[in-house]
């Protein structure tokens, strides 16, 4: 059996993982679904001062006080962010890396380079129109292509996002790369030139494997059986 930590992407919570979460568990794996600081179940604690180094810090934390080690680490979205800095700092406790429709970045990059000018001049728009000039409003469930059926649930349940975290560089030093299993999987159906161009990349990238899914950014809602059978390889 496995040890899986699952992260959320931006806006999201821990809550977003509870299909899946459940069937790993129920093959037997622990599987661990942390929010991030200043989110969800944790808005209560939403500051400007919280950053990428803020959320990669909660899941090192995370898998340095629970001890955990042979760690299966997936990222969605923006927790592509965040595990990449996991990675960084706790490469050896890491037994697989997965980025579910996310992002992989360098050394130096930071969320808003990978995003393109003009969504970043409509998300800065809105920060500054309703986000006070520092928190991120929550985009709409249908903006990720989440089913018609789940997307009041999942627009009751999504929170504003700090926009330090999307602006502060990350600083990798080849640690991901260490570690054997690294893995993408694509959302076929969501509109993101970056993800798309990404998953081509990472097709012939060396020690990388690239699956794809057909439906919309949201895998976990959406595919939670195909999404939970694929992150089982990996146990």
């Amino acid at each position: 059996m496995a040890t899986f930590v699952l992260v959320h992407g931006a806006w999201h919570g821990g809550w977003c993982w509870g299909r899946v979460a459940k069937l790993l568990r129920a093959e037997g794996h622990d599987v661990y679904t942390p929010t991030l600081t200043g989110l969800a179940d944790r808005s209560h604690l939403m500051a400007p001062t919280i950053n990428l180094s803020t959320h990669v810090r909660d899941i090192t934390n995370l898998i340095t006080w629970e001890g955990l080690s042979d760690v299966v680490l997936v990222g969605h979205s923006y927790g592509g962010m965040v595990i990449a800095g996991v990675a960084e700092a706790v490469a050896e406790r890491l037994a697989a890396y997965v980025v579910i429709d996310g992002f992989v970045p360098e050394d130096g990059e930071y969320g808003f380079a990978k995003r393109g000018a003009k969504r970043n001049a409509d998300t800065m728009e809105m920060v500054n129109r309703s986000g006070q000039g520092w928190r991120m409003p929550a985009y709409s469930a249908a903006s990720f292509g989440v089913n018609a059926g789940d997307q009041a649930w999942v627009d009751s349940l999504l929170t504003d996002h700090p926009l330090a975290c999307f602006t502060e560089p990350l600083r990798l030093t080849g640690k991901r790369e260490t570690i054997a299993r690294r893995h993408y999987i694509r959302a076929e159906t969501y509109p993101n030139d970056n993800f798309a161009e990404l998953t081509e990349t990472l097709s012939s990238a060396p020690g990388w494997t690239v699956c794809r899914m057909n439906c919309g950014h949201d895998i976990m809602i959406d595919k939670p059986q195909e999404l939970a059978t694929e992150l089982a390889r990996f146990a």
